[in-house]
Protein backbone atom coordinates (compact mmCIF):
# COMPACT_ATOMS: atom_id res chain seq x y z
CA UNK A 1 0.00 0.00 0.00
CA UNK A 2 1.60 3.56 -1.15
CA UNK A 3 0.09 6.26 0.90
CA UNK A 4 -0.56 9.32 -1.49
CA UNK A 5 0.60 12.75 -0.56
CA UNK A 6 0.42 16.12 -1.54
CA UNK A 7 3.53 18.88 -1.91
CA UNK A 8 4.09 20.69 1.48
CA UNK A 9 2.58 24.51 0.84
CA UNK A 10 5.28 25.73 3.20
CA UNK A 11 9.29 25.24 3.03
CA UNK A 12 10.71 22.36 5.17
CA UNK A 13 13.12 22.68 7.83
CA UNK A 14 16.35 22.04 5.65
CA UNK A 15 15.00 24.28 3.38
CA UNK A 16 15.63 27.40 5.93
CA UNK A 17 18.78 25.49 6.91
CA UNK A 18 17.25 24.24 10.12
CA UNK A 19 17.27 20.90 11.34
CA UNK A 20 19.04 18.48 10.36
CA UNK A 21 17.91 15.70 7.90
CA UNK A 22 17.82 12.11 8.97
CA UNK A 23 17.53 9.10 7.43
CA UNK A 24 16.76 5.61 10.19
CA UNK A 25 17.81 2.68 8.15
CA UNK A 26 16.36 -0.68 10.34
CA UNK A 27 17.88 -3.99 9.57
CA UNK A 28 15.78 -6.97 11.26
CA UNK A 29 17.79 -9.17 13.03
CA UNK A 30 21.36 -8.63 11.30
CA UNK A 31 23.70 -9.90 13.47
CA UNK A 32 26.98 -7.92 13.46
CA UNK A 33 29.65 -10.98 12.87
CA UNK A 34 27.92 -12.61 9.95
CA UNK A 35 28.18 -8.94 8.18
CA UNK A 36 31.69 -8.78 9.24
CA UNK A 37 32.85 -11.86 7.25
CA UNK A 38 34.84 -11.97 4.43
CA UNK A 39 32.65 -11.65 1.35
CA UNK A 40 29.56 -10.58 2.65
CA UNK A 41 29.04 -6.73 4.30
CA UNK A 42 30.76 -4.53 1.96
CA UNK A 43 28.94 -1.40 2.28
CA UNK A 44 27.98 -1.78 6.01
CA UNK A 45 31.73 -2.45 7.54
CA UNK A 46 33.23 0.76 5.62
CA UNK A 47 30.19 2.93 6.95
CA UNK A 48 31.02 1.81 10.79
CA UNK A 49 34.88 2.56 10.16
CA UNK A 50 34.26 5.91 8.11
CA UNK A 51 31.52 6.91 11.12
CA UNK A 52 30.56 5.31 14.10
CA UNK A 53 29.69 2.51 16.04
CA UNK A 54 27.87 1.59 19.09
CA UNK A 55 26.61 -1.99 20.50
CA UNK A 56 23.02 -1.98 22.09
CA UNK A 57 22.04 -4.87 24.49
CA UNK A 58 18.66 -5.58 23.78
CA UNK A 59 15.23 -6.54 26.14
CA UNK A 60 14.26 -9.16 26.84
CA UNK A 61 11.77 -10.53 24.83
CA UNK A 62 13.92 -10.20 21.65
CA UNK A 63 11.21 -10.20 19.46
CA UNK A 64 10.54 -7.48 16.69
CA UNK A 65 7.26 -5.40 17.88
CA UNK A 66 8.95 -4.77 21.23
CA UNK A 67 12.37 -4.10 19.73
CA UNK A 68 11.26 -1.85 17.43
CA UNK A 69 9.27 -0.02 19.77
CA UNK A 70 12.07 1.02 21.74
CA UNK A 71 14.23 2.30 19.47
CA UNK A 72 11.95 3.98 17.29
CA UNK A 73 10.09 5.42 20.73
CA UNK A 74 12.64 6.26 23.03
CA UNK A 75 10.06 4.10 25.54
CA UNK A 76 10.91 0.64 27.65
CA UNK A 77 9.16 -2.96 27.58
CA UNK A 78 7.38 -1.56 30.71
CA UNK A 79 6.06 1.38 29.23
CA UNK A 80 5.20 1.00 25.94
CA UNK A 81 4.03 -2.53 27.01
CA UNK A 82 4.65 -4.41 24.07
CA UNK A 83 5.25 -7.88 24.36
CA UNK A 84 5.14 -9.58 21.51
CA UNK A 85 4.17 -9.32 17.44
CA UNK A 86 0.83 -9.41 18.16
CA UNK A 87 0.30 -5.84 19.93
CA UNK A 88 -2.13 -6.64 21.89
CA UNK A 89 -2.28 -4.92 25.48
CA UNK A 90 0.20 -2.46 24.31
CA UNK A 91 0.28 1.42 24.91
CA UNK A 92 2.16 2.41 21.50
CA UNK A 93 -0.15 5.24 20.88
CA UNK A 94 1.05 6.89 24.39
CA UNK A 95 4.63 6.89 22.95
CA UNK A 96 4.89 8.57 19.20
CA UNK A 97 7.98 7.22 17.23
CA UNK A 98 10.74 9.64 16.06
CA UNK A 99 9.25 10.78 13.16
CA UNK A 100 5.96 11.97 14.80
CA UNK A 101 8.15 13.78 18.01
CA UNK A 102 9.89 15.32 15.35
CA UNK A 103 6.83 16.28 13.72
CA UNK A 104 5.79 17.62 17.09
CA UNK A 105 8.33 19.85 17.55
CA UNK A 106 8.43 21.75 13.94
CA UNK A 107 5.35 20.88 12.21
CA UNK A 108 6.84 21.98 8.99
CA UNK A 109 8.85 18.50 9.20
CA UNK A 110 8.32 16.35 6.12
CA UNK A 111 8.50 12.65 7.25
CA UNK A 112 8.84 9.61 5.55
CA UNK A 113 8.36 5.53 6.29
CA UNK A 114 8.53 2.77 4.31
CA UNK A 115 8.36 -0.88 5.66
CA UNK A 116 7.41 -3.87 4.43
CA UNK A 117 6.21 -5.21 7.71
CA UNK A 118 2.79 -4.31 8.71
CA UNK A 119 3.37 -4.21 12.24
CA UNK A 120 5.66 -0.85 11.34
CA UNK A 121 3.26 1.54 9.20
CA UNK A 122 0.74 -0.15 8.03
CA UNK A 123 -2.91 2.01 8.97
CA UNK A 124 -4.54 -1.98 8.33
CA UNK A 125 -2.09 -3.80 10.62
CA UNK A 126 -1.37 -4.56 14.02
CA UNK A 127 -0.36 -1.34 15.12
CA UNK A 128 1.50 0.57 13.47
CA UNK A 129 4.52 1.43 15.36
CA UNK A 130 5.37 4.41 13.77
CA UNK A 131 1.72 6.52 13.77
CA UNK A 132 -0.28 6.79 10.89
CA UNK A 133 -0.71 10.82 11.27
CA UNK A 134 -3.39 10.97 8.66
CA UNK A 135 -3.57 14.88 8.92
CA UNK A 136 -0.52 15.10 8.28
CA UNK A 137 -0.86 13.32 5.44
CA UNK A 138 -3.56 14.64 3.89
CA UNK A 139 -1.23 18.28 4.37
CA UNK A 140 1.86 16.56 2.46
CA UNK A 141 3.89 16.66 5.18
CA UNK A 142 3.95 13.00 6.16
CA UNK A 143 4.73 9.80 3.29
CA UNK A 144 3.46 5.99 4.09
CA UNK A 145 4.42 3.38 2.00
CA UNK A 146 3.23 -0.08 3.62
CA UNK A 147 4.02 -3.47 2.06
CA UNK A 148 3.37 -7.25 2.99
CA UNK A 149 6.57 -8.84 3.07
CA UNK A 150 4.93 -11.52 4.97
CA UNK A 151 2.71 -12.66 2.38
CA UNK A 152 4.48 -11.80 -0.74
CA UNK A 153 8.42 -12.07 0.84
CA UNK A 154 10.72 -9.57 2.04
CA UNK A 155 13.45 -9.78 -0.68
CA UNK A 156 10.86 -7.95 -2.92
CA UNK A 157 9.21 -5.84 -0.16
CA UNK A 158 12.68 -4.87 0.66
CA UNK A 159 13.61 -3.68 -2.66
CA UNK A 160 10.55 -1.44 -3.34
CA UNK A 161 10.71 0.20 0.04
CA UNK A 162 14.29 1.20 -1.04
CA UNK A 163 12.86 2.13 -3.94
CA UNK A 164 10.49 4.53 -2.73
CA UNK A 165 13.19 6.10 -0.61
CA UNK A 166 15.60 6.69 -3.53
CA UNK A 167 13.12 8.01 -5.35
CA UNK A 168 11.92 10.29 -2.85
CA UNK A 169 15.60 11.12 -1.76
CA UNK A 170 16.35 11.92 -5.94
CA UNK A 171 13.29 14.24 -5.66
CA UNK A 172 11.25 16.28 -3.47
CA UNK A 173 13.33 14.79 -0.20
CA UNK A 174 12.05 14.51 3.18
CA UNK A 175 13.32 15.54 6.48
CA UNK A 176 13.57 12.77 8.72
CA UNK A 177 12.71 9.23 7.46
CA UNK A 178 12.38 5.34 8.20
CA UNK A 179 13.22 2.75 5.46
CA UNK A 180 12.49 -1.04 7.21
CA UNK A 181 14.52 -4.06 5.66
CA UNK A 182 13.24 -7.37 6.58
CA UNK A 183 15.13 -9.94 4.42
CA UNK A 184 17.83 -10.98 7.14
CA UNK A 185 15.48 -11.57 10.06
CA UNK A 186 13.51 -14.14 7.51
CA UNK A 187 16.43 -15.77 6.19
CA UNK A 188 17.62 -16.13 9.78
CA UNK A 189 14.51 -17.87 10.74
CA UNK A 190 14.36 -19.95 7.31
CA UNK A 191 18.04 -21.22 7.29
CA UNK A 192 19.28 -20.16 10.52
CA UNK A 193 22.49 -17.65 10.77
CA UNK A 194 25.23 -19.66 9.98
CA UNK A 195 23.62 -20.23 6.49
CA UNK A 196 24.57 -19.26 3.15
CA UNK A 197 21.02 -18.03 3.44
CA UNK A 198 21.82 -15.71 5.92
CA UNK A 199 24.63 -14.25 4.67
CA UNK A 200 23.16 -13.98 0.96
CA UNK A 201 20.44 -11.74 2.59
CA UNK A 202 22.61 -9.48 4.37
CA UNK A 203 24.51 -8.71 0.76
CA UNK A 204 20.79 -8.04 -0.34
CA UNK A 205 20.72 -5.25 2.43
CA UNK A 206 24.06 -3.91 1.94
CA UNK A 207 23.01 -3.23 -1.62
CA UNK A 208 20.31 -1.73 -0.35
CA UNK A 209 22.22 0.39 1.80
CA UNK A 210 25.03 1.40 -0.61
CA UNK A 211 21.87 2.89 -2.64
CA UNK A 212 20.37 5.08 0.28
CA UNK A 213 23.84 5.89 0.98
CA UNK A 214 24.41 7.64 -2.73
CA UNK A 215 20.81 9.20 -2.87
CA UNK A 216 22.29 10.60 0.96
CA UNK A 217 25.54 12.00 -0.67
CA UNK A 218 23.66 13.33 -3.70
CA UNK A 219 21.33 15.68 -1.61
CA UNK A 220 24.66 16.61 0.16
CA UNK A 221 26.68 17.45 -3.13
CA UNK A 222 23.67 19.37 -5.02
CA UNK A 223 21.60 21.22 -2.25
CA UNK A 224 24.45 21.30 0.98
CA UNK A 225 22.15 18.94 3.47
CA UNK A 226 24.05 17.51 6.39
CA UNK A 227 22.00 14.63 6.65
CA UNK A 228 22.94 12.16 8.91
CA UNK A 229 22.71 8.04 8.76
CA UNK A 230 21.37 5.89 11.27
CA UNK A 231 21.53 2.06 10.70
CA UNK A 232 20.46 -0.39 13.14
CA UNK A 233 18.87 -3.61 14.07
CA UNK A 234 16.70 -4.60 16.67
CA UNK A 235 17.79 -7.91 17.39
CA UNK A 236 20.11 -11.26 16.37
CA UNK A 237 19.25 -14.85 16.23
CA UNK A 238 20.87 -18.01 17.64
CA UNK A 239 23.28 -20.12 14.84
CA UNK A 240 20.25 -22.50 14.15
CA UNK A 241 17.84 -19.89 13.75
CA UNK A 242 14.84 -17.65 15.72
CA UNK A 243 15.20 -15.54 18.73
CA UNK A 244 12.89 -14.38 21.67
CA UNK A 245 15.37 -15.26 24.31
CA UNK A 246 18.00 -13.57 26.76
CA UNK A 247 21.17 -15.27 24.59
CA UNK A 248 23.93 -13.22 24.07
CA UNK A 249 23.00 -13.49 20.24
CA UNK A 250 19.60 -12.53 20.75
CA UNK A 251 20.34 -9.41 22.45
CA UNK A 252 23.37 -7.93 20.54
CA UNK A 253 22.25 -5.08 18.70
CA UNK A 254 24.57 -2.40 16.75
CA UNK A 255 24.00 1.29 16.02
CA UNK A 256 25.78 3.06 12.84
CA UNK A 257 26.27 6.72 12.75
CA UNK A 258 27.18 8.23 9.32
CA UNK A 259 27.57 10.74 7.42
CA UNK A 260 28.78 12.05 3.62
CA UNK A 261 29.76 15.34 5.53
CA UNK A 262 32.05 13.44 8.18
CA UNK A 263 30.31 15.66 11.33
CA UNK A 264 29.17 12.25 13.27
CA UNK A 265 27.96 11.83 16.59
CA UNK A 266 30.08 10.39 19.15
CA UNK A 267 27.82 8.08 21.10
CA UNK A 268 30.38 5.76 23.15
CA UNK A 269 30.97 1.98 22.40
CA UNK A 270 27.78 1.30 24.00
CA UNK A 271 24.40 3.33 24.02
CA UNK A 272 21.05 1.80 25.50
CA UNK A 273 17.46 0.83 23.31
CA UNK A 274 15.43 3.37 24.71
CA UNK A 275 18.62 5.98 24.51
CA UNK A 276 18.41 6.08 20.82
CA UNK A 277 15.22 8.68 19.39
CA UNK A 278 16.67 10.87 22.02
CA UNK A 279 20.33 10.85 20.99
CA UNK A 280 18.86 10.75 16.84
CA UNK A 281 16.90 13.91 18.18
CA UNK A 282 19.38 15.94 19.29
CA UNK A 283 21.42 15.32 16.36
CA UNK A 284 18.89 16.69 14.13
CA UNK A 285 17.87 19.88 16.78
CA UNK A 286 21.20 20.20 18.63
CA UNK A 287 19.96 20.24 21.56
CA UNK A 288 17.85 17.56 23.91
Amino acid sequence: MLIPSNEPTTQSPAERGGPRPILIVGLDGTRWDRVTREDVGKTLPRLAEEGAFSLMTMEVPTISAPGWASILTGASHAEHGIVDNSMVGSNHWRYPDVLSQAFYRDTTTRTFVAAGWPVLADPAGLGPIVHFREEQIKAGLHRVVARDGETHGYISADAECVDYAHAALRGPGFDAGFVYCCDVDDAGHIYGALSDEYSAAIRRVDGHVSTLVEDVKFRYETFDEDWLIIITTDHGHVDEGGHGGDSPEERASWVIAWAPSGNVPVWGESIEPVELTPLILKERYGSA
